[in-house]
């Protein structure tokens, strides 16, 4: 049996093929173990070079098998690392098919959903129904304009004849205040007395006359 037989199986006539995600996991288990013995062969060369080194001198014999064991872990190393590039390269196609393959499932119930959706629906009704949702928008918004329209309940009046009556109504209370002030310059003033004033009596000329004799009295002193 090949190595990929163990590894999946034998795959014979009418055997079930495994499924994208037990192949990936197969090839994940198989690149674990590889790296395992990776690190089991980088220490055989490790220690195979300390006893080379060790018999360089002593035991020429030993040493040169030692290098020729050393030799051999690098050649299965080497290959370890092209097996494990083919098996990363070989599970990354398959994740990416597995990928591909639920993308193409979930499109597939997702395009059936949308036909189940649409299978009651037909076309010109659908022309109908956007038609009649306009015009009711229409209409909608004629009666919006209608009702915000001021109105006047039929009483209908020309604005400029309106604003014609108000500027002469101002005019005449403007003419009407020119007269009321002009009105006040024909007031008539009250008038002057005809007859003079009634001088000072003869007794009040007398006492003042005395209070003066008396004044320049003091002042002769």
């Amino acid at each position: 049996m090949s190595v990929f037989g163990k590894l999946f199986g034998s795959g014979g006539k009418g055997g079930k093929a495994p499924n994208p995600q037990e192949a990936i996991q197969k090839l994940r288990e198989t690149e674990e173990m590889l790296m395992k013995k990776q690190e089991f062969l980088e220490k055989k060369i490790e220690q195979e070079l300390i006893v080379a080194k060790k018999n360089g001198t002593k035991n020429k014999r030993a040493a040169l098998q030692a290098l020729k064991r050393k030799k051999r872990y690098e050649k299965q190393l080497t290959q370890i690392d092209g097996t494990l590039s083919t098996i990363e390269f070989q599970r990354e196609a398959l994740e990416n098919a597995n990928t591909n393959t639920e993308v193409l499932k979930n499109m597939g119930f997702a395009a059936k959903a949308m036909k189940n959706a649409h299978q009651n629906m037909d076309i010109d009704k659908v022309d109908d129904l956007m038609q009649d949702i306009t015009e009711q928008q229409e209409l909608a918004q004629e009666i919006s304009d209608a009702i915000s329209k001021p109105v006047g309940f039929g009483e209908d009046y020309d604005e400029d004849e309106l604003l014609a009556e108000l500027e002469e109504l101002e005019q005449e209370e403007l003419d009407k205040n020119l007269l009321e002030i002009g009105g006040t310059e024909n007031v008539p003033l009250p008038n002057v007395p005809a007859n003079p004033l009634p001088s000072k009596t003869a007794k009040k000329r007398e006492e003042e006359d005395e209070d003066d004799m008396e004044e320049l009295k003091a002042w002769a002193l």
